[in-house]
């Protein structure tokens, strides 16, 4: 069983979807962990579902100033970090031509930048032998409707985790690289379909994965779990679609 007895996890976005089922299950395997957001009641429901072993830190990750308040805090409450988990994203699914720059810049603000300086922010703090996982995604890869913008946000993240696999090799961190397929979550809702259109653009999604269904959070959260953990001691700089096969066709 994967361990992660003793070590500090920080999880952004770790009020839903993914980021709380990876929070909650990386207190499970011993972690203390800190999650982000950006609503303070999403935060709190949050920690009371984790239970004992978090905090949160409210702000958004499109903030640069938050990520310096992330280092403080966990500076001084744990002295450092072992695991850091870029999961905050945003996406709206809107032809390119239709695309607005508020809409390009929000997603590039939080899904790119974001993760950018959030790592670059917690990255002094990062023992050695930590493991850093980028949340990425299909799109990058694979064409999908109205998913431009967000596909090329998800792109620069594969190409930040290589470059920072090579750079952060010398203190032993590992960086990868965890593209989830569509996935259960409650982003799922915001993607602006209309209601009256979302079980049908469900069961086409679901149709275009070999496995014939949407991944679940906890699914993604054993991903995460494997590459934060020392599992995958050997692993770094690779990108580890956890898709049920969608990439394949």
């Amino acid at each position: 069983m994967s361990s992660l007895q003793g070590k500090v996890a920080v999880v952004t976005g770790g009020s839903s979807g993914i980021g709380l089922a990876t929070a909650r299950l990386f207190v499970k395997h011993g972690a203390r962990v800190v999650i982000t957001g950006r609503r303070q009641d999403t935060l709190d429901a949050a920690l009371a579902e984790i239970g004992d072993g978090a905090m949160a830190i409210q702000g958004d990750v499109a903030d640069l100033a938050h990520h310096d308040d992330v280092a403080r805090i966990v500076r001084q409450a744990f002295g450092g970090a072992d695991i850091y988990v870029a999961n905050a994203g945003v996406n709206t699914i809107t032809p390119a031509h239709e695309v607005t720059v508020a809409e390009f810049d929000q997603q590039f603000g939080i899904n790119t930048r974001g993760t950018f300086f959030g790592v670059q922010k917690i990255t002094p703090l990062l023992r050695y032998g930590a493991s850093v996982v980028v949340v990425g995604s299909l799109a990058s890869e694979r064409v999908l409707a109205g998913h431009a913008v967000y596909a090329g946000t998800k792109a620069a993240l594969g190409a930040f985790a290589r470059s920072w696999a090579v750079e952060l090799s010398g203190r032993g961190i590992r960086v990868n690289m965890l593209s989830p397929g569509p996935t259960d979550t409650a982003i799922i809702e915001k993607l602006g379909v209309p209601e009256a259109e979302l079980e049908g653009f469900i069961a086409g999604m679901s149709a275009a994965i070999p496995l014939g269904r949407l991944g679940a959070p906890d699914e993604l959260a054993r991903a995460a779990l494997f590459l934060a953990s020392d599992e995958s001691s050997f692993v770094t700089g690779i990108n580890l679609r956890v898709d049920g096969g969608m990439a394949l066709l």
